[in-house]
């Protein structure tokens, strides 16, 4: 009987593996995400910054709008591609990811994952299975998604706002410790399956968040200080992981690795870090380290949009983001050449300098081997 099994399974290439799921999947799933919602917001942020309001700017908008509305789709595409899906079966995982993606909210991509996985080893089970493939196979692959999707994309979603209200809490501490737990956390979460941007977004990690309430005298001084300075802490996390990640693995990846990650997703990493977890402390030391510094020493604020707040350097929307909420800070908050001195220090030289010399003592110790950082650009 568990030859028999074992044979059906083999004939549908289903392979219950690690390296199946948790490399093969998830690094194409990186990949589905930064072709849609990375790649969209950065769009997004090419309109509002250049010539607003012009015809250009609208049209970039309508087309990074049009990028980032079939994130989920993309991202089961992308799954059900890796698992080398028959073709019905992975167009049909285009809804599924739709669903996840819509119900989860902040968690949509964290359930993408585990129901497109599920959903799309179920759809190969039965595809070519009858004479009416064409319906059986989409109907079953639709419906079992979309029913799966009902029941744990909403856990997912609960799961990622609870981080959310973590996240939240710490902005309540002192700049020094607030710095560095919201820089850390927000960078790994930028790292992992998670929507770091979106969960930003709905926490409302960035002054430019409650600029309307502090016009009208319903938000303090105090609550828009404390949500700018998080949301440069947070700011400060991702570019540390992005950059960190990107100047980390150059022998292994060169300049195309350096690039993807450093101007598209750290999640590349994601499938050597499930391998590895070891990998993930120079980005981390580095995150905890300008945290604080980003609070601390140059009181670098996101003033702009809280999606920003969680995109580090791709597209460049984090350090974007800061400055162009220096045009609209309250009165009596000046910015000048200090300012920029820690934006640039913050965002781009010490996440490659602190991440260069972890990455350095961590190679000689034999902690970090040629290969273990090689990424899969596609």
């Amino acid at each position: 009987m568990n030859n028999e099994k074992e044979s059906f399974l083999k004939r549908k290439n289903v392979i219950i593996s690690f390296k199946r799921y948790g490399i093969d999947a998830m690094g194409s799933m990186a990949l589905g995400l930064f072709a849609s919602l990375l790649i969209g917001t950065i769009i997004n942020t090419i309109g509002q910054n250049v010539c607003p309001g012009s015809f250009v700017s609208e049209k970039l908008l309508e087309i990074g709008g049009y990028a980032t509305s079939v994130t989920g789709a993309a991202m089961a595409l992308a799954i059900g591609h890796a698992l080398q899906a028959p073709p019905l079966v992975m167009y049909s995982l285009c809804a599924v990811g739709a669903a996840c993606n819509a119900i989860g909210g902040s968690g949509g991509p964290l359930a993408v994952f585990f129901v497109a996985v599920i959903t799309c080893e179920i759809g190969k089970l039965v595809s070519k299975e009858t004479k009416i493939d064409i319906i059986v196979t989409p109907a079953v692959t639709v419906i079992v998604g979309v029913v799966l999707a009902m029941l744990f994309a909403p856990v997912c979603k609960n799961i990622c706002d609870a981080l959310g209200a973590f996240i939240g809490w710490a902005t309540d501490l002192r700049p020094f410790w607030m710095g560095m737990i919201i820089s850390v956390v927000v960078g790994i979460v930028l790292t992992l399956p998670i929507s770091s941007a979106a969960i930003c977004a709905a926490v409302g990690i960035s002054g430019g968040a409650v600029l309307a309430g502090l016009a009208d005298g319903s938000v303090t001084m105090e609550v828009w200080n404390g949500l700018a300075l998080a949301g440069g802490a947070a700011t400060a996390g991702c570019c540390a992981h992005m950059l960190g990640f990107a100047i980390l693995s150059f022998p292994d990846n060169g300049v195309g690795g350096f690039v993807a990650q450093g101007l598209g997703t750290s999640m590349l990493q994601v499938p050597n870090l499930m391998k590895k977890p070891v990998l993930w402390l120079p980005p981390v030391i580095t995150s905890a380290i300008t945290g604080p510094i980003a609070t601390c020493v140059f009181h670098m604020r996101n003033n702009g949009p809280a999606i920003s707040s969680g995109m580090g350097t791709s597209g460049l929307v984090g350090p974007i983001g800061v400055v162009t909420g220096w045009t609209q800070m309250p009165e009596g908050y000046q910015t000048g050449a200090f300012e920029w001195i820690g934006m640039i220090l913050i965002c781009f030289v010490l996440p490659l300098l602190i991440t260069w010399v972890i990455g350095k003592i961590f190679r000689a110790r034999g902690i970090i081997k040629s290969g273990d950082l090689k990424i899969d650009l596609g």
